[in-house]
């Protein structure tokens, strides 16, 4: 079986891979819009002590905070957002991200944005957001790098 971040991924995981080729998989926009909002259903809510300004994303017009942790080398994280949609695309992030190494999390391409096909269901500031949210987990698995 092959590592989470392993160079036969595409995007930079098999899990990104796997929900790039899922959701650009489904002709219909809105199968696409629901399994983002099945998604934010699904993510545990995190807890109110965690929604500091230090792990708030910026450049969102929603409310979304990201915590991170390095465990064994790889990393967890903890989301939410104020905005359904949003948090969806925070899941599905969180999901794709998660048991990645630092590095690994760093190098994910930003691509894989588009080959979800979601921007088509997207309005330019959430697309714009969900970057922001990948852009905001890399820099915590940045500063999450141990020392080499």
């Amino acid at each position: 079986m092959a590592e989470p971040g392993s160079s036969t991924s595409q995007y930079g995981s098999q899990a990104l891979d796997q929900l790039a080729e899922r959701l650009n998989g489904t002709a219909d926009p809105r199968k696409r819009y629901e399994y983002v909002l099945w998604l934010a259903k699904k993510l545990p809510a995190m807890p109110a002590e965690l929604q500091t300004d230090d792990r708030k994303v910026k450049g969102c017009v929603s409310q979304v905070f990201i915590a991170s942790d390095l465990v064994d080398g790889r990393m967890c994280w903890q989301g939410d957002s104020d905005a359904l949609i949003t948090k969806g695309l925070l899941a599905l992030l969180i999901k794709g991200l998660s048991d990645l190494t630092p590095d690994q999390v760093m190098a994910v391409d930003p691509g894989f944005i588009a080959a979800t096909g979601l921007q088509a269901s997207l309005t330019p500031s959430r697309a714009n957001g969900f970057l922001n949210i990948l852009r905001t987990m890399q820099e915590q698995a940045r500063i999450l790098k141990p020392a080499d």
